[in-house]
């Protein structure tokens, strides 16, 4: 029996790879001859680096930079086992983690981080890198990053910008022939999971604005800023990003690495299942085990476990799902995206508890779906 195993993360308790360890561990206590394959995955979001990373035999770089306020923190990111890939999260330089909360700060923080850690990358010799956007501090549609990389926004004096989102309100020009010749050579990939465009109601500062501080007045503040620098990228770059799906993501960051670095937005999932080649992996495999911290019934879109069992099911092999949590709606999710939901929570808990006792839990859901297996006169796919 074959047996793929490729979960995300369980946020806050265990790496993807951890994960499929662990429920690994559990069915070789029943199946200890059946061949497994462990595939870390995740969306683009937190942990897709060291996702990455680990299921292609690559390593992490680690190097300082920029949080959102401009304070020195040490920030990595991964080259993949081939070396001509490179993956980072912007969440690592620019990310909501790094600022306690009566420190955020829309108005002024700042992208810089990010377009450092894509510096880094590009020293690597890389051929492409992929940019993880999730979980941002900042607003400045991409200002900051793209002016650590030798781009420059200026105000109608010719001076340079300040940083944060509230600056671009006086921008005037863009010019970046600053940037390294080295970008033209790089392909840049976004794993981007939100289809948000830039300004508008449903665009960066009105729906995200909140959570990253702002009030009201500033929200309104924000988005206008935001059209001021879609209308300067239309007459400076030739690029009209502001009504284009993802460029809303992460403060205007999709947008920003749209226009400024000629990327490509992408959905993270996708992304993650070339890079650990899970197709070839699911080939012949009798069944795949999936899963993440929590599962409902908005994991099929785009959530690293809807992602899996679409390509397993597209190879007509079976798939379970493991959570620790398992919301009263993903029933729906049984039948078209997954055979089986199994929790891996053996009754109430504190959510510290639960942490605690993940790799246990796991190992008891992975032995549990092994016996159930049993019943059913295993090798199931076949």
């Amino acid at each position: 029996m074959k047996v793929v195993i490729a979960p995300d993360s369980f946020k806050e308790s265990l790496t993807a790879r951890q994960v499929a360890e662990n429920l690994r561990d559990g069915l070789a206590a029943v199946w200890p001859d059946a061949e497994y394959v462990l595939v870390p995955m995740a969306d683009g979001g937190e942990g897709t680096v060291q996702s990455l990373v680990d299921a292609t035999g690559g390593r992490r770089m680690t190097v300082p930079v920029s949080d959102p306020l401009g304070r020195p923190v040490e920030a990595s990111f991964g080259v993949l086992g081939g070396g001509d890939v490179a993956v980072l999260e912007m969440a690592a330089a620019s990310g909501l983690e790094l600022l306690e909360p009566g420190e955020r700060d829309p108005l002024g923080a700042s992208t810089y981080g990010t377009g450092q850690l894509i510096t880094a990358a590009l020293h690597t010799g890389t051929r492409r890198i992929i940019v993880g956007i999730g979980g941002s501090a900042t607003n400045d549609g991409g200002a900051g990053m793209v002016q650590a990389l030798g781009g420059r926004l200026v105000d109608a004096s010719g001076a340079d910008l300040s940083p944060g989102g509230a600056a671009l309100a006086e921008l005037a020009h863009i010019d970046l022939s600053g940037l390294p010749e080295r970008l033209r050579a790089v392909e840049i990939v976004v794993a981007c999971d939100v289809d948000n465009p830039l300004t508008g109601p449903r665009g960066a500062s009105r729906v995200f604005g909140r959570q990253k501080g702002a009030d009201p007045q500033m929200i309104e503040q924000l988005d206008a800023a935001l059209g001021t620098l879609a209308r300067v990228i239309r007459a400076d770059l030739g690029v009209d990003i502001e009504d284009v799906p993802g460029a809303g993501a992460a403060g205007g960051l999709g947008g920003g690495l749209l226009a400024f670095l000629g990327a490509d937005l992408q959905r993270g999932i996708d992304i993650v299942i070339e890079h650990t080649a899970l197709v070839d992996a699911v080939a012949g495999a009798d069944l795949v085990i999936t899963g993440e911290g929590a599962l409902d019934s908005q994991t099929r879109y785009g959530k690293t476990p809807a992602g899996v069992a679409r390509v397993a099911k597209e190879r007509g092999v079976p798939v379970v799902a493991v959570a620790g949590s398992v919301g009263d709606d993903a029933g729906a999710l049984l039948g078209d995206v997954f055979d089986a939901i199994v929790p891996i929570v053996p009754g109430p808990c504190e959510l510290a508890d639960a942490l605690a006792a993940g790799p246990a839990n796991l190992r008891r859901a992975g032995e549990q779906i092994g016996r159930l297996l049993r019943l059913g006169g295993a090798p199931v796919g076949r």
